[in-house]
């Protein structure tokens, strides 16, 4: 049926009359109207849309329900302080982004994630510091970055930019560092990746070893390392070793003692031997039994010499080997005995009635010497005499009282050493000749270890403290000086020392009141 019948029937009826053919056309183009017209484009409060951009002026964050194909979009003078994850995920057609005048402190790495056609970033004047790692991971079109106008802190966490820039072929603008110090006022584009130290170091734990534990001393025996450790409450010295299957440390074999106040291992004539010094019962040497690999008593050390020993040193000088007993004991003499095929005995006696703590073996400009810490007198130091085949007393250590032990190193062709005081400061000094001079000065707080390390190319010293947490501090180069790096929380510390394995580093704390430590040196990148 076509339009003609209907509209003759109304015209019949007289109901429309004339007016029918207009009315017809007035509803034909309302339709039309309503086809043509685009649907509104729905654009967020505080933000303003055309059909290819946004405004979004003073809003809390990046608003929800943007027009999903805009390409352009600016947010400017907003008080959000941080772009999320996954900001821009319902707008992926953008090609131009204006983050201005905000006060945008901090940006995930993920935040600019799924905007691959992003051509324009402008992330200027804003309270940024720094930017994430990979933050422009991803976009491939990006040719304009614009950063001025942020505080930026040129540290290790902003070396990854310098990379990026030295690699890219986008546009940049760029502002000026406000700190640190050595880069304070340096415009970006001005910096290189070689201006930035990186790589740190610190100590981790590795594994806890049931016991207390007054002395740590690692040794070489068949082509491995090994450590021997004094536990004074259990009487006993424990021998550990790698174990290659579990990857960690474990007793292989024990001497038993009473209240043992260090055990020195040593291998002599290829036989192994550990000196065991004691409170009670007398100081005794044992020797391994290849065959049975057990340990026997091979002889006591010097039992009417030996009244309070606190420290044991080995050494060898033109072929002998010696070993020293320093005793703290008020009516006593630190000791040296020479080992005589069957055991050793004593040699020389040094220092008599001034309660040694401590003796150390170095040597100064060629010559072996001994450096004694006593409780009642500044610390001595002996030199070898040829002619003699002795230690003659050759100096003291200047303002030095009450040191408890004494441990050198060597840097480059420097000899310095660590100097321990229980409270006050203990001290960093180096050889210049003829005696010892001030390096550096660092509080202790119940301090009884001040044990210097070397690890790779890293040099450390490590200050226990008993009332407070115990300090790592590494040697710069730049200031000379060792500058703090860690803390540890061993309890009231008495040892440090390092062992190798496997191509690892570790360091034990032997710990007077509670468990020993086991730490393994890592290397950390901070621009990572």
């Amino acid at each position: 049926m076509g339009w003609g019948a209907p509209w003759a029937a109304v015209g019949k009826g007289g109901s429309w009359g004339v007016c029918a053919p207009l009315l017809l056309l007035l509803l034909l183009a309302a339709g039309g109207s309503e086809q043509r017209r685009a649907p509104r484009r729905k654009c967020p409060f505080s933000c303003s849309c055309t059909q290819d951009n946004a405004l979004c002026d003073r809003t809390e964050g990046v608003p929800r329900g943007l027009p999903p194909d805009i390409t352009s979009l600016s947010l400017v003078r907003s008080g959000f302080p941080e772009l999320r994850e996954g900001s821009f995920l319902q707008t992926p057609s953008l090609q131009l982004l204006f983050i201005e005048n905000n006060k945008v402190g901090s940006i995930s790495k993920n935040a600019l994630r799924g905007l691959k056609g992003l051509v324009h970033l402008s992330l200027a004047h804003n309270h940024l510091e720094t930017l994430p790692r990979h933050l422009f991971r991803g976009l491939d079109a990006l040719t304009h970055v614009d950063l001025r106008g942020n505080p930026f802190h040129c540290d290790c966490r902003v070396k990854w930019l310098v990379e990026w820039l030295a690699g890219t072929n986008s546009s940049m603008e760029l502002g000026t560092c406000q700190g640190p110090a050595e880069h304070n006022g340096t415009r970006l584009s001005q910096l290189h990746p070689q201006d930035f130290d990186c790589i740190t170091t610190a100590l981790v734990l590795f594994q806890s070893l049931p016991f207390r534990a007054l002395s740590v001393e690692p040794f070489w025996y068949r082509g491995e390392q090994h450590v021997a450790i004094a536990q004074p409450f259990a009487g006993r010295c424990s021998l550990l070793e790698w174990d290659h299957l579990d990857g960690a440390f474990r007793t292989y074999a024990a001497i038993n003692g009473s209240s043992p106040v260090a055990c020195k291992p040593l291998v002599v004539e290829g036989r192994l031997l550990v000196v065991l010094a004691q409170l009670a019962g007398g100081s005794h040497v044992w020797r391994r039994e290849e065959a049975s690999g057990q340990f026997v008593r091979l002889q006591e050390l010097g039992p009417q010499r030996i009244r309070k020993p606190n420290a044991l040193a080995t050494f060898r000088v033109d072929g002998d080997w010696f070993l020293a007993v320093a005793d703290s004991s008020k009516a006593g003499a630190t000791t040296l005995f020479r080992w005589g095929g069957r055991g050793f005995y004593a040699h020389q006696a040094l220092h008599p009635w001034h309660r040694d703590t401590h003796v150390e073996f170095l040597e100064l400009a060629g010559r072996p010497s001994l450096i004694l810490a006593s409780s009642s007198q500044r610390p001595v130091v002996y030199q070898w005499s040829r002619a003699d085949r002795a230690f003659l007393r050759h100096t003291d250590i200047p303002d030095m009282d009450d040191v408890y032990a004494v441990k050198h190193f060597r840097l480059r062709s420097e000899v310095c050493i660590c100097l321990t005081r229980f409270i006050g400061d203990s001290k960093v000094m180096r050889w210049e000749g003829s005696m010892f001079r001030d390096v550096q000065h660092v509080p202790s707080r119940g301090s009884m270890v001040f044990q210097p390390l070397a690890i790779g190319n890293h040099r450390y010293a490590v200050l226990g403290n008993d009332y407070a947490y115990s300090q790592v501090y590494r040697y710069d180069t730049r200031a000379g000086l060792f500058l703090p790096l860690q803390e540890l929380n061993t309890q009231a510390p008495r040892a440090f020392a390092h062992l190798a394995v496997r191509q690892r580093d570790f360091v034990f704390a032997a710990s007077f009141k509670g468990d020993t430590q086991i730490y393994r040196h890592v290397t950390i990148d901070l621009s990572a």
